[in-house]
C-alpha cells in the first residue's frame, strides 16, 4: 500500500509566529521582484532612468503595499495568514 503523506502542524495550524514568517516572506519577495524590475526597465530595457535610490523607493513603496495588504488580511481574512482568501 502507498504511504500517506501529510503536511507537518506548522502548515495546517496557522499560528502568528506562521503568519509572520508569512508576512516577511511576502513583502522580502515583493521588495526583491520590483526592484529588479524597475532595474531592468531602467537598465537594459532603457525605458525610463531611475537612480539606484529611484530603484530602491519603487521596491520599498511596492514592498509597504505588501506589508499593509498582509495586515488587513490578518483583520479581515483568515486570522493567522497574510492571505486575504479565506482559507489559505
Amino acid at each position: 500500500m502507498s504511504q500517506l503523506h501529510l503536511p507537518d502542524a506548522e502548515t495546517v495550524v496557522k499560528t502568528a509566529k506562521t503568519y509572520a514568517r508569512d508576512l516577511a516572506e511576502r513583502t522580502l519577495a515583493t521588495a526583491v521582484v520590483a526592484a529588479a524590475g524597475v532595474g531592468i526597465a531602467a537598465g537594459p530595457a532603457d525605458m525610463f532612468h531611475a537612480s539606484f535610490w529611484e530603484t530602491m523607493a519603487a521596491a520599498g513603496i511596492a514592498a509597504a503595499g505588501t506589508l499593509l495588504k498582509g495586515v488587513a488580511a490578518r483583520a479581515f481574512g483568515t486570522k493567522n495568514s497574510a492571505s486575504l482568501a479565506k482559507g489559505v
